[in-house]
């Protein structure tokens, strides 16, 4: 069977196949743009917060196939620093407000807030000064080079006026808590969650006190970026009434952080884990107050606001991870794919009927010029056998043309049509043969 012919009886099967191959090639692409299976966050000093929070996202991701893996960092500023440098391989972390600056706003995006970080003040309890003036003099822990902690620290120290009247040391959580326990140092500045396991440590042991900030408001006036806060009294411990009185704190929200050209379908995982780590209440913030919405100085991304507006596309609700996200390519691919597949089945044959029918066309007009020609030479008495020989061409032509037995019948009268022209030829001229052309119907 002509090649053509099998094309004019099989199209609709023909088009469904090329398209079937066109998209299991496209699938093969996309797949090599699947969501990575191991992914880096930046944490923060060992045993601090952020340390505790990176080894929950670590277990909550690993339920979906995704490794986590943590690494220690000074703090918030190293964390964004990490994160604008594509070789230090980081795709996510946690990050205090205020930490950023316009690079970090450039390159990131955000996944919303997931919990309020107070400045804690921490002194020695024998220690009675209290308020700025019983710093002075003072060996202070303000957080190690790199960290959100100095950088909001020092901040204060120079908005008080006492940076030349105090020792600065750049101590680490641990570190930190340990010297102050024993009496090497005398102030702790250290910024954490409430419920963190290190913070709680640090609160609730007798040898340390809480002060608060009793200009507050102004910090949070100049600084748009802090919260005041409240530890209600006897929070700590009821039973000792510790703390004795509330005590004021200003607090950062702090952020979650992903470079921009991080897989989407990473960035729901992670807005997903943030919600079943994040939501619980403290004495901060109320129940699923977190995470939230907020751009406290990093955009949010487009998939932090789709997720915060509709939650997990569809598809999470019914399908393991990495089968929904390829589902739905698979998806945005077909849509447009089946868009132009249904006028494809339609239009194609029409317009493979027509090129067939044109080819048969071309001959008959030639045909046709042939005749008109010829009858203009017999009535003027000139030479015929040029024609005779464009006929022959024609003729040979017409039996060549390798066209489908569906338009087998066109081509047999064509080939008719050149035998009644070829018979003119050999009538008188007072007998013309005229209109046997009429091409094809």
């Amino acid at each position: 069977m002509p090649a053509g012919e099998v094309l004019r009886n099989h199209w609709p099967t023909i088009t469904i196949a090329v398209t079937a191959v066109a998209i299991a090639a496209a699938a093969m692409v996309m797949l090599s743009n699947m969501p990575p299976r191991r992914i880096v966050m930046a944490t923060g000093p060992a045993g601090g917060t952020y340390d505790e929070f990176g080894r929950q996202y670590r277990d909550v991701l690993a339920r979906d196939g995704v490794e986590v893996k943590l690494v220690p960092t000074p703090g918030s500023v190293e964390n964004l620093a990490m994160l604008r440098d594509p070789r230090a391989g980081i795709d996510f972390a946690l990050a205090l407000g205020g930490a950023a600056d316009a690079e970090d706003i450039a390159q990131l995006s955000s996944l919303g807030t997931m919990f309020y970080e107070p400045l804690w003040w921490l002194r020695r309890r024998e220690t009675t000064a209290v308020g700025v003036d019983g710093l002075r003099g003072r060996r202070i822990s303000i957080g190690p080079e790199g960290s959100g902690t100095r950088k909001l620290g020092l901040e204060l120290i120079r908005l008080a006026g006492i940076a030349q009247q105090v020792e600065l040391l750049d101590l680490g959580p641990v570190a930190a808590g340990e010297k102050l326990r024993a009496g090497e140092i005398d102030v702790v500045f250290i910024t954490g969650a409430w419920d963190s396991q290190s913070m709680q440590r640090l609160l609730t042991d007798e040898r340390i006190a809480l002060s608060g900030y009793p200009r507050a408001d102004a910090l949070v006036a100049l600084y748009p970026y802090l919260n005041k806060v409240v530890v209600p009294r006897s929070t700590i411990n009821f039973a000792k009434d510790e703390p004795p009185s509330d005590v004021v704190l200003v607090a950062a929200k702090t952020s979650l952080v992903v470079r921009k050209d991080l897989h989407p379908a990473i960035q729901y995982l992670l807005l997903n884990a943030a919600v079943e780590i994040h939501s619980h209440a403290n004495i901060f913030h109320r129940s699923n107050q977190f995470p939230a919405p907020e751009a406290v100085d990093i955009p949010l991304s487009n998939e932090a606001l789709r997720f915060y507006k509709s939650g997990l596309p569809m598809l999470h609700d019914y399908f393991p991870f990495w089968m929904s996200s390829l589902i739905g390519k698979l998806i945005i691919l077909l849509i447009p794919i089946l868009g132009v597949l249904y006028p494809m089945t339609r239009l194609l044959p029409r317009m493979y009927d027509w090129a067939m029918r044109s080819r048969i066309a071309r001959l008959y007009g030639e045909l046709r010029f042939l005749e008109d020609e010829l009858a203009s030479t017999r009535n003027t008495g000139g030479d015929t056998r040029d024609m005779v020989a464009r006929l022959d061409r024609l003729e040979e032509q017409a039996n060549h043309l390798r066209i489908p037995a569906t338009y087998a019948s066109m081509l047999y009268l064509l080939r008719n049509h050149i035998d009644l022209v070829r018979a003119g030829l050999s009538r008188p001229a007072d007998k013309p043969v005229k209109g046997v052309v009429a091409g094809p119907q």
